[in-house]
C-alpha cells in the first residue's frame, strides 16, 4: 500500500518536471519566433512597398493606355448611339403619324358606324310599322287582292309591259265564263292568264302567334289553304283553245313563295300537274321577260317575212326594169347610130347642097351687077 503512494507521488513529481521543462522551452521557442516575425515583417514590409509602388506605375499606364481606348471606343459607340436615336426618332415620328392617322380613321368610322347603326334602327322601325302595317291591311281579302294586283302591276312596269298593249285587266274570257285578273296577249293569238289572289290570312297568323303549336297549325292551315287555291284555279275557264296551256298564280310576296317551297314543295308539283304555275315577284319578272322575249322574236319573224316578200317583189320588178331597160338601151343605141348617120353624111350632103345655093347666089349677083354697069 505505502509502495502504491510512493509510486503516486513519484509519477506527481514527474509529470511537474516534464510540465516544467516543457513551458520553459516553449517560452524560448515564442521569443525567438517574436524575434523572427519582426525581422519576416520588416522585410516584407519593404518588399511591399517596393512591389506597389511598381504595380502603381504599371497600373496607372495600363489605366491610361485603356482609358483612351475607351475613349475612342466610347465616342464611336456615341456616334452609333447618336445615330441609332436619330433612326429612333423618326421612327417614333412615324408611329406618331400612324397612330394619330389611325385615331382620326378611328374616329371616322365610329362616326360612320354610329350614323349607319342609327339609320339601320331607324329603318327597322320604319320597317317594323310597315309590317304592322300590312298585316292589318292584308287581313282584309278585299284590300290583300287590290294589293296583289298593284304588285304586279309594278312588275309589268318594270318589265316593260303596257297595259291595252301586251295585257288587259280584268278582261271577261270567251264564253263568260271566267275573269282573270290579268290576261297577257302572245304574238300568235293565243292569251295567257293570270290570278294574283292568294290565301294568306294563316300564313300572317303564323308569322304573329308565339306558341309553337299554335304555329305549327297555322302553317298546316296555311299550306292547306295554298293546295286548295290550286284546285279552285285549275277548275276555271283560264285554259281553253284560246289560251296557253298554262295559267299563272301570282303570290304577291317573295318571302311567302320560299315559305312554301321550303315546307312543302309537293304543292309546286301538284300545280304543275293542274297546269297552273305558282310564281313569286323574281319568278314571274322572269316570265315576263321570256314573253316579252318570245314576242319580240316572232314579230322579227313576221317583219322578216315580211321584208323576205318584199324582197321578192323587189326582185321581180327589178326583172321588168332590167328588161324594159335593156329595150331602151337597144333604142339609145339604134338612136345613136342614125344621129351618127344624120351628124356625119347628111350633114355634109346639106352643106354640098348649101355650097351649091350660096355659089349660084354668087353667080346672079355678079350677072346683076354686070347688067347694071
Amino acid at each position: 500500500m505505502l509502495e502504491a503512494v510512493f509510486l503516486l507521488v513519484g509519477m506527481i513529481i514527474g509529470a511537474a518536471i516534464v510540465w516544467a521543462v516543457n513551458h520553459f522551452l516553449i517560452k524560448k521557442d515564442s521569443e525567438k519566433n517574436e524575434h523572427m516575425k519582426a525581422i519576416f515583417n520588416e522585410l516584407s514590409q519593404n518588399a511591399l512597398d517596393s512591389q506597389s509602388e511598381r504595380f502603381l506605375q504599371l497600373a496607372q499606364a495600363k489605366l491610361e493606355a485603356q482609358t483612351k481606348e475607351g475613349e475612342k471606343d466610347l465616342e464611336g459607340k456615341k456616334k452609333l448611339i447618336d445615330s441609332s436615336l436619330g433612326n429612333l426618332k423618326q421612327d417614333l415620328n412615324k408611329v406618331e403619324n400612324l397612330i394619330s392617322e389611325m385615331e382620326k380613321q378611328r374616329s371616322q368610322s365610329y362616326g360612320s358606324l354610329a350614323n349607319q347603326l342609327k339609320t339601320a334602327t331607324e329603318q327597322t322601325v320604319s320597317l317594323q310599322q310597315v309590317t304592322n302595317e300590312l298585316k292589318s291591311v292584308l287581313s282584309n281579302t278585299k284590300v290583300r287582292g287590290q294589293w296583289g294586283e298593284r304588285m304586279a302591276e309594278d312588275i309589268l312596269r318594270m318589265a316593260g309591259f303596257i297595259e291595252g298593249v301586251q295585257y288587259e285587266k280584268q278582261e271577261m274570257q270567251e264564253g263568260g265564263k271566267s275573269k282573270p285578273d290579268f290576261t297577257f296577249k302572245m304574238p300568235d293569238g293565243h292569251i295567257l292568264n293570270m290570278d294574283v289572289k292568294f290565301p294568306l290570312n294563316s300564313y300572317l297568323n303564323y308569322l304573329s302567334a308565339e306558341a309553337e303549336t299554335d304555329k305549327e297549325a297555322y302553317k298546316k292551315q296555311f299550306l292547306r289553304d295554298a293546295k286548295l287555291r290550286i284546285t279552285e284555279i285549275g277548275d276555271r275557264n283560264y285554259i281553253n283553245n284560246n289560251t296557253l296551256d298554262y295559267v299563272l298564280l301570282f303570290i304577291p310576296n317573295e318571302q311567302v313563295y320560299s315559305f312554301i317551297n321550303e315546307h312543302d314543295r309537293t304543292i309546286l308539283d301538284e300545280a304543275l300537274k293542274r297546269k297552273v304555275i305558282i310564281c313569286g315577284p323574281n319568278t314571274l319578272y322572269a316570265i315576263l321577260a321570256v314573253v316579252r322575249q318570245a314576242a319580240d322574236n316572232f314579230q322579227l319573224e313576221k317583219t322578216s317575212s315580211e321584208i323576205l316578200k318584199v324582197l321578192a317583189d323587189f326582185k321581180k320588178q327589178w326583172g321588168l326594169y332590167t328588161n324594159e331597160f335593156e329595150k331602151l338601151e337597144k333604142q339609145f343605141d339604134t338612136f345613136e347610130k342614125t344621129f351618127a348617120n344624120v351628124k356625119s353624111n347628111r350633114s355634109r350632103l346639106l352643106e354640098k347642097q348649101l355650097d351649091k345655093v350660096e355659089e349660084l347666089r354668087n353667080r346672079e349677083t355678079i350677072k346683076l351687077l354686070e347688067e347694071q354697069q
